[in-house]
């Protein structure tokens, strides 16, 4: 038997203009323990989020993606593998909880098959997997990433360090979004003037991250017409709380696909952002996650 520990953070995509473009990685985090363990048959456990909810065999999102892996590899598939999962990550709210399964089986099965797999590679399938690189970037890279895809099709990266004095606070509610729903909502087309203004807009939020975390700059730069409020009629609530945490200065948007809300604290802004939410979200004072998905073998601990 080999065993490898794969710990994968949480993620925020879009970041208000940076649709399908920029994403963010967070101190918060999915473990996954995978033994190839010689005998046949598939054995998955799951502890907190997901647990009594999710697949516990071959459809299970890290076993698919671990099989994608070996294949791609030209590794022979295993016919024994165990899982222990436990998930901090809530599920279908906008933290990239999928793409945190996708990845952290893409690189089990790199570590346990011993191959030279490049990392662009685990990328791209990884990107393949989910449908688009916003965020598995983040998930695989650490820190704040800017992705896009060639004419190729073939995904890319760059990632940028924040300014330490940045601080995201996430507001998770109890009601969850399928990523699909979200995206079903938006219109084929948008007036050339939005994507203009949104143009603008992600590339401020580059500058008030990485070097101007200032709360004016911010509040700007984290302004969106591509595809907030589409979105909003299927999470109301989410939609109403950004209004009233921007309306007092607080930078706000939808992360992901919703429906939770990611807040930028500053020294600004630190108390004005609990009076707004109220009773019926889960908030979460984070850091950025600086080195992104972490693969440790345990008797190298």
């Amino acid at each position: 038997m080999r065993t490898v520990d794969i710990r994968v953070p949480a993620t925020s995509a879009n970041l208000g203009p940076g649709f399908d473009a920029l994403g963010l990685a967070l101190s918060l985090y999915d473990e996954v323990e995978a033994t190839l363990t010689g005998e046949r048959g598939v054995e998955v456990s799951v502890s907190g989020e997901g647990a009594g909810e999710v697949d516990l065999g071959e459809r299970h999102l890290v076993v698919r993606a671990m099989r994608e892996a070996f294949a791609r590899m030209g590794v022979a598939q295993p016919e024994g593998i165990r899982l222990r999962c436990r998930n901090r990550i809530p599920h279908a709210r906008g933290l990239g909880s999928s793409s945190a399964a996708v990845c952290a089986g893409l690189l089990a099965a790199r570590a346990l098959a011993g191959a030279e797999w490049p990392d662009d590679e685990v990328f791209a399938l990884a990107t393949e997997m989910e449908g688009h690189p916003d965020n598995v970037a983040p998930c695989l890279a650490g820190g704040l990433t800017i992705a896009w895809s060639d004419h190729a099709r073939a995904p890319h990266m760059v990632k940028l360090a924040p300014d330490q004095r940045v601080r995201p606070v996430v507001l998770v509610p109890s009601a969850r979004l399928a990523t699909e729903t979200a995206r079903g909502l938006l219109p084929k087309d948008v007036p050339h003037k939005d994507a203009s203004f949104n143009a603008g807009r992600a590339a401020l939020l580059i500058a008030a991250l990485t070097q101007r975390p200032e709360t004016g700059l911010l509040l700007a730069a984290t302004e969106d017409r591509l595809h907030q409020h589409y979105r909003a009629p299927a999470m109301p609530q989410s939609a109403a709380l950004v209004e009233r945490l921007r309306a007092v200065g607080v930078p706000a948007v939808v992360s992901g696909a919703g429906p939770t809300v990611l807040a930028f604290s500053t020294s600004d802004t630190q108390d004005l952002i609990a009076p707004e939410v109220g009773n019926d979200w889960h908030i979460q004072l984070m850091d950025v996650d600086p080195v992104g998905a972490n693969v440790q073998f345990p008797e190298t601990r």
